[in-house]
């Protein structure tokens, strides 16, 4: 497994003190018939830009509900989720497409690759989206695959690869857009654990070297202590 990412991938990033996330009495409610699962209930709190945090709780607790939020793949029932200092409410679709493909990064247990592609054509994906030229998506997408210990496996099929090493690419496809907040939802819970260190060391490193903010939900606790803080999510609220 690779070492740490290095500080020549950083880019220019905000100080560890830089608000980038404000969650204002944020409330997520499921309707079932005649029947309400309130999920996220009046949770306040705040991200920093260069910080790590796990999120916690039992399972069905809300925490990958919460990461649906804060990365705009779900709407709050009520509530406000302020980044950079704007709401996100305010924003139009196609101005929220935009910001999931350039402003967050999406890391999940199940990797969601394209097993018939390569892994250096998974990772380009997004900057092909985001209308980079095929020559500038290749260029980071190499970067970020010898960031995470893959330059040896860029032509490789994704379905060929271990799962470690499938996670290492759906991690630098998260990071190929340098994007400024990471949110990911138990990325080492199919992993053993010698495979899991690994990917923890990585993770954890982004904040000091690229300077974004890193959202982790898990139930591995030593992934949680190793984390600037922890957020714990129970009974519908957000507990530091």
């Amino acid at each position: 497994m690779s070492a740490p990412l290095s500080d020549s991938a950083a880019p220019t990033a905000k100080t560890a003190a830089s608000l980038l996330v404000r969650v204002e009495n944020l409330r997520k409610v499921f309707q079932s018939g005649t029947d309400e699962l309130i999920v996220i209930d009046h949770a306040d709190f705040e991200l920093n830009a260069g910080e790590s945090v796990a999120l916690v709780g039992e399972s069905g607790a809300g925490k990958t509900t919460l990461l649906y939020l804060l990365g705009a793949l779900d709407e709050p029932t009520s509530g406000e989720i302020y980044f950079d200092s704007q709401p996100l409410s305010k924003r139009t679709e196609t101005d929220l497409a935009a910001f999931r493909n350039q402003s967050i990064g999406y890391v999940w247990q199940n990797y969601h690759l394209l097993p018939e592609f390569s892994a250096l054509e998974n990772v380009m994906m997004p900057l092909l989206v985001a209308e980079n030229t095929h020559a500038q998506a290749e260029e980071a997408a190499r970067r970020w695959l010898g960031e995470v210990g893959l330059a040896d496996r860029t032509d490789h099929q994704a379905g060929e690869l271990s799962g470690g090493e499938q996670q290492r690419v759906a991690l630098a496809r998260s990071l190929v857009t340098s994007p400024q907040l990471l949110l990911a939802d138990e990325p080492t819970g199919n992993l053993d654990v010698g495979t899991a260190d690994g990917i923890m060391d990585i993770v954890l490193s982004l904040p000091a070297t690229q300077g974004l903010c890193v959202v982790v939900a898990t139930h591995n606790l030593t992934f949680a202590e190793r984390c600037d803080r922890t957020l714990r999510v129970e009974a519908g609220g957000i507990i530091p």
